[in-house]
């Protein structure tokens, strides 16, 4: 089937993990709210009836901003900022700590919502999926708006869908009208919605190469669209140059993957700026283990077991590494996950500095079929605390 008669749609929960907050604490609507703290930001019920919550201006230490509300964001805050970075930005801010059980619960409605219209869904993450509304009678506008409306009566939740013919389209779409936005793109859109925005808003084009083209004189995903291919060559190599030709023109062939059985789950992130691997090892230490705790999370919720941890690492000059390691049981816990990460970590030279990391379980099996595998080896959780290790060059 040609792209141009399939409906892709690409579902994103607003501010996720912030609204589900509100839903609890609906008189913090319309405040600058951050999530991210821990036991000192749990709000205190006061005598009187009324609370008392943490500010961001009294946070000390070095975690990371989870999300944010909207009013937050539009004071500089965005999710995996630096807390005191945020503070310095947004000291008044709402401080609330992270309740991953009720965004796990949240994420299951929503999702059960949107499969009482179909079964053709491919899960994303906590808080977005992909979903083929080819074979779905009705208009595209009509079958989102019920959609929408679904999610909205199944969580009290707003979420923001695009209807377009591709995975790309949709993925990019779903951003242009947040919050509880509803859009619909065909092609004959691309020129005016998609080529005037900036090329990073393309998911795969990031901070980096957005400089990169920038350097060159693209901005945008029209100038994009435009560039002569050999220039983008000479400075991206082939096959990303080709990628970057396809996507600027709106072009994507995949399909939703509806998979009942996945081989791995893997989380990364793409740091705002270059880390070095030592003089940034705190943050990275902070990131390192947030992502294994995340797709420990991940694994149990979606009740797998893994054997093999890989890691993948981007470095500022855009070589991308990877190594594994097969551990000697199935797992889903967290620690022994950071403790094989970091293992493959130390047979990787730590010269440049780094801008993405990522972290993937694969060998999995379902956890009611993991036997008699030994219990998981609860393992210390840093990111090479030792100054002089062979790991930091």
């Amino acid at each position: 089937m040609s792209s141009s008669a399939r409906r892709i749609a690409h579902l994103d929960m607003d501010a996720f993990y912030a609204s589900v907050e509100l839903l609890r604490y609906p008189d913090l609507r319309g405040q600058a709210v951050v999530i991210g703290g821990g036991r000192n930001a749990v709000p205190e019920d006061l005598p009187d009836g009324t609370r008392r919550y943490a500010r961001l201006r009294d946070y000390a230490g070095r975690g990371v901003v989870t999300t944010s509300t909207y009013e937050a964001r539009a004071l500089g805050v965005f999710s995996a900022m630096g807390m005191m970075k945020a503070a310095k930005l947004a000291p008044d801010a709402i401080l609330l700590p992270t309740d991953f059980d009720a965004y796990r619960r949240y994420s299951g409605l929503f999702k059960a919502a949107v499969r009482s219209f179909t079964e053709q869904i491919e899960d994303r993450g906590i808080d977005e999926i992909y979903i083929d509304l080819t074979d779905i009678d009705g208009e595209a506008r009509d079958v989102a708006a019920r959609i929408k409306a679904a999610v909205n009566a199944a969580t009290g939740l707003t979420c923001s869908i695009c209807v377009a013919p591709n995975k790309l389209l949709a993925k990019i779409g779903s951003e242009l009208d947040k919050p509880d936005g509803l859009t619909i793109l065909t092609p004959a859109d691309i020129p005016t919605r998609i080529w005037p925005l900036a090329a990073r808003k393309v998911n795969g084009i990031g901070p980096k190469a957005a400089e990169k083209l920038a350097a060159i004189g693209i901005e945008t995903v029209g100038q994009l669209a435009e560039a002569d291919i050999a220039l983008l060559q000479a400075h991206f190599g082939r096959n990303y140059a080709s990628w970057l030709a396809e996507v600027a023109n709106g072009r994507d062939e995949r399909q939703v993957v509806v998979s009942s059985e996945p081989k791995s789950m893997s989380r990364e992130t793409t740091f705002e700026r270059d880390l070095h691997p030592r003089g940034d090892r705190p943050v990275l230490s902070e990131q390192f283990t947030r992502l294994c705790m995340r797709v420990a999370e991940d694994l149990r919720r979606k009740g797998y077991v893994g054997r093999t941890v890989g890691i993948k690492l981007r470095f500022d000059d855009f070589h991308t590494v990877t190594r594994d390691l097969t551990l000697t049981a199935h797992t889903a816990d967290g620690a022994t996950i950071r403790h094989g990460a970091t293992e493959c970590l130390k047979r990787i030279p730590l010269e440049r500095r780094i801008r993405l990391l990522g972290v993937r379980v694969s060998a999995l099996i379902p956890a009611a079929d993991q036997g008699d595998d030994p219990a998981p080896v609860q393992e210390e959780l840093r990111f090479d605390a030792e100054p002089d290790s062979p790991v930091f060059r």
